[in-house]
């Protein structure tokens, strides 16, 4: 593990470069350039904020606001879209850049790393855009936001485990490419994000226990749209959690690494 830590920090110039130049290449040739980084969300928050405000007028105890279910909704939203996108983009990552892996002598972890690293400027603008919105809708900051760096780094934790879990088992397994589409979108309405938890019948609030992202999109409910601390606790948990499967992930990389070149 040691040695991985070492070889990122050889490669930072290479990781960083990287991670801009995927970001410009997102929008290359586009005459708004990267401006589209920050219309996409907000487009989106919009909808939400707007729409669905007047067709779901859901009320949840903690949130003085007639848009209240918008609130709710995009605060999971942020969560989720991190998550979501680093596993999503994962799980092709050592398949669509073989050529890079067999043509350059860099480490396997360095292109998480840089996916990760795109996510997290993509979710910087989401947060931003929101903000926005929520001061539109009388929704103002607090001082609880403090803690949203804490919880961002333990979602981007878990989804990096996870992330290189499903890289590594997609080269020799491509199945894994169509599963986890399915999967997420599964996990996606397992998740409190568009409804409120007690909606769920108490019989079978049990099952959310083995879903990892709950105590992940509470603690983002909580800080943006109940204005509260997270529960420290489950965000410890989670943070051991993600680190052993990030731990795990770097460890099937390393394992599998001159097979895998081998594969592809």
């Amino acid at each position: 593990m040691t040695g991985w830590v070492k070889s990122v920090y050889q490669f930072r110039f290479f990781i960083a470069s990287s991670i801009r130049n995927e970001l410009v290449n997102q929008f290359a040739r586009s005459k708004l350039g990267g401006l589209w980084m920050v219309i996409h969300p907000l487009v989106m928050v919009a909808i939400y904020a707007f729409v669905l405000s007047a067709v779901l007028s859901a009320k949840f105890a903690g949130i003085d606001n007639r848009f209240a279910y918008a609130i709710y909704l995009t605060s999971g939203i942020l969560g989720w879209s991190l998550f979501s996108e680093v596993v999503g983009r994962s799980v092709n990552l050592f398949v669509t850049n073989a050529n890079l892996l067999k043509k350059m002598v860099i480490p396997k972890i360095a292109l998480p790393i840089i996916t990760v690293g795109a996510v997290l400027v993509n979710n910087l603008l989401l947060f931003l855009a929101i903000l926005v919105i929520f001061a539109f809708l009388g929704h103002g900051p607090s001082l609880h936001l403090l803690w949203l760096p804490l919880i961002t780094a333990v979602a981007a934790l878990l989804a990096l485990g996870i992330g290189l879990i499903v890289a590594v088992l997609n080269v020799f397994m491509r199945d894994v490419a169509q599963l986890v589409p399915i999967v997420l979108q599964f996990l996606f309405w397992f998740t409190p994000i568009v409804y409120p938890l007690n909606v769920i019948p108490e019989d079978l609030r049990g099952l959310l226990s083995f879903n990892p992202l709950l105590p992940v999109v509470t603690a983002y409910h909580n800080v943006l749209a109940f204005q509260q601390a997270p529960d420290l606790s489950s965000m410890v948990v989670m943070a051991s959690v993600g680190l052993v499967l990030t731990c795990l992930g770097v460890w099937m990389v390393r394992r599998t690494s001159a097979e895998m070149v081998d594969v592809l």
